[in-house]
């Protein structure tokens, strides 16, 4: 009798968690002068250096959103180039810097604009200032997107006195603790951003 055995065919769930995470990187400074591109170039390499995800950027000073958040054809025009970025991502970064002990008016605009693009999905959180490296933000910035129906991950970057952290070519005059605290929020944001993605998949989420 022949006992030979094949291994089960890769279950359609188990092919798409190999799956790279598709990642949305907001850019949360619009101010002149704003040194936040440097801590996203940074952000991206590491991101980039990954198989698991893929990343594309949405930037608030690239924005024209009004205040308002009325539907008039400048939003819509604005929003078309945002909304498809937000909406396919399975996971997001948001870099910010702290304005007055919290985070950029501009930033919330962009995220009030929107509603289902962040539900059942998780959020990793990237930050900068001087002596509280924009953490008070961080901390707001949790209870929105709590709100939101997204999952923020525990572990943070923050950057403090980000000015004295970086050289003038905008490379990390030490980078190793920065890098092990990138890797360890994005395996966390990794980790999250397959389960949520399994489970929008099998169980729509309807909060």
């Amino acid at each position: 009798m022949n006992t030979t055995t094949t291994a089960p065919a890769a279950t359609a769930p188990a092919a798409a968690e190999a799956d790279p995470l598709r990642l949305t990187l907001v850019v949360g400074s619009n101010r002149h002068g704003r040194f936040g591109p440097v801590v996203a170039d940074w952000l991206l390499g590491r991101i980039r250096g990954r198989d698991d995800l893929v990343a594309e950027v949405v930037d608030v000073a690239e924005t024209a959103l009004p205040m308002s958040l009325e539907p008039t054809p400048e939003a819509t025009a604005a929003l078309s180039g945002i909304t498809p970025k937000l909406a396919r991502a399975d996971a997001f970064v948001v870099l910010t810097p702290e304005y007055n002990h919290s985070f950029p008016a501009g930033l919330k605009n962009l995220v009030d604009w929107h509603f289902t693009e962040w539900q059942a999905k998780p959020v990793g959180l990237v930050s900068y200032g001087g002596l509280s490296g924009g953490l008070r933000a961080v901390e707001h910035l949790r209870q929105v997107f709590a709100e939101l129906h997204a999952v923020t991950v525990r572990d943070t970057v923050s950057f403090h006195h980000a000015g004295a952290s970086f050289d003038d070519r905008g490379a990390l005059r030490d980078p190793s603790g920065p890098d092990a605290a990138a890797k360890t929020m994005l395996d966390q944001l990794v980790w999250w951003g397959r389960a949520l993605r399994e489970a929008r998949v099998n169980r729509p989420y309807g909060g």
